[in-house]
């Protein structure tokens, strides 16, 4: 099996995270899939940014959730790059996506445009929170989605599970091999973050798992010859 390596936030490493200038740069990197998070605007676009306010990756100030979508236009999300929405993602690349929603009201608008687009078979899902993922399970046919976790334990498999999730996103700093051994009995596909080092990659490569979410593109070069 192929080791998956997804672009996080883009490339944000190297280019302003969230962006479109970043995702089209971890496309020409040739990672496999590109990572974006969602929330919605106050007139209810999806917007694409990481954090609940604008503070650290613009130039404004505030939560997200209180800007229409021509106010987030209006800031500087990085050399000059505004915040885009999803729709303009679609566009700018054709790489496969994981949307990462940060409640169930992400969630049905997320639907909503996968529904409208045929989506299903190019955008993975993912979330923190189990209930989005059970909210959009039922909402779009087919779609695949993903638990993601930072502080876990074995529990993380049966979440997974009742969630309705085929993949879980661990942070590999918790990872066990016991973890591992479960979700494979569980029929999980497992992705590891964030991957920037070779070190960290000799880790997921030895635990066997699925891919990596990755900071830098040249992990994608380098992961085909680490064992």
């Amino acid at each position: 099996m192929n080791f998956l390596t997804i672009g996080h936030r883009g490339v944000m490493g190297v280019e302003p995270e969230n962006t479109l200038r970043s995702f089209v740069a971890a496309q020409e990197a040739g990672l496999d899939a590109i990572e974006l998070d969602l929330h919605l605007s106050k007139d209810g676009a999806l917007v694409v940014m990481h954090d609940t306010d604008v503070d650290r990756t613009t130039d404004g100030t505030g939560p997200i959730a209180e800007k229409t979508l021509a106010e987030l236009r209006a800031l500087d999300a990085g050399r000059g790059e505004r915040v885009p929405v999803f729709e303009e993602v679609l566009e700018a690349v054709q790489s496969p996506l994981q949307a990462e929603i940060k409640d169930a009201q992400a969630a049905r608008a997320l639907a909503e445009v996968m529904n409208e687009r045929g989506l299903a078979g190019r955008v993975e899902v993912s979330s923190f929170h189990d209930e989005a993922i059970a909210e959009i399970k039922p909402l779009v046919p087919g779609v695949r989605t993903a638990l993601i976790a930072s502080r876990y334990g074995t529990d993380i498999v049966d979440r997974a599970v009742q969630a309705g999730a085929e993949t879980v996103c661990l942070n590999i700093r918790r990872l066990t091999l016991e973890i591992v051994e479960r979700a494979r009995k569980a029929d999980l596909r497992i992705i590891g973050w964030v991957v920037n080092t070779q070190d960290q990659l000799r880790l997921v490569r030895a635990f066997g798992l699925d891919g990596a979410t990755t900071d830098h593109p040249d992990i994608k070069r380098t992961g085909r010859f680490t064992a």
